[in-house]
Parts: structure tokens; sequence; C-alpha cells
């Protein structure tokens, strides 16, 4: 089956492909746990600030999503 190329309800596949080649090629790159580093909190307040962002982020959530409790690291991606 040949895969749609246009944009086709919410979904915009050239797009979505450019974005996990580009994902794979920075995981290949070796930079990912200096770009883990570089996004620590640099201080008490700001740690305390993203943890607020997030703790507001996860009130609006309906539910966690099963794969944050899975967290097997296996292939399964969650995804049909």
């Amino acid at each position: 089956m040949k895969k749609p190329t246009e944009v086709q309800g919410e979904g915009n596949y050239k797009a979505a492909e450019e974005y996990d080649e580009a994902q794979r090629k920075f995981v290949k790159s070796g930079k990912v746990d200096q770009a883990a580093r570089d996004a620590e909190p640099k201080s008490k307040a700001e740690a305390e600030e993203m943890q607020r962002a997030e703790e507001a982020g996860r009130s609006h959530a309906k539910e966690e999503d099963p794969a944050v409790k899975r967290r097997s690291g296996g292939s399964d991606s969650g995804k049909p």
C-alpha cells in the first residue's frame, strides 16, 4: 500500500517523516547526553519553576500515559 503524501485530516506525513529522520540523526550523533545536561535546571528556583510547569501540564491531562508507567525501554513505542 502506497503511503499518503498529502495532508489528510490532522496528519502531515512529510513533516512527520522529516521530524522522525531528524530525531534519528540526533540520537546517532552522540549529543543526547550533553543536551540532557544542558537542559538541567541551573538553580533551585529554576528547578522549582520547572516542577510547577510540569504539575500544571499534568493537571490538564485526562489520565497518565500507560507508556510512562510501563517504562519498558523496549521496542514497543505505543503506536498501533
